[in-house]
């Protein structure tokens, strides 16, 4: 299980698959009958982050590999 900082929206220190495990253990919270109301909102609002968090990692990924697929990656001349 992943571990976080529940009152901290930031997400910029964690990794994709953490992210993505998160997201897991949200959705199951908020899918299960007995959601917290007064916790609602917050785990909303982090879902959020690590969905967008997920979007730009994913993004970020895409643009690089196109870049290496079109030969426009800047690697170093061999030796």
């Amino acid at each position: 299980m992943v571990e976080t900082d529940n009152n901290t929206p930031d997400a910029s220190g964690i990794g994709y698959a953490d992210a993505l495990a998160e997201l897991d253990v949200i959705l199951r919270e908020l899918d299960g009958d007995d959601v917290d109301v007064d916790r609602l909102a917050d785990r909303v609002e982090r879902a959020q982050v690590l969905i967008t968090l997920c979007r730009e990692r994913i993004v970020k990924a895409q643009v690089r590999v196109n870049e290496i697929m079109s030969g426009d990656a800047t690697d170093p001349e061999p030796a």
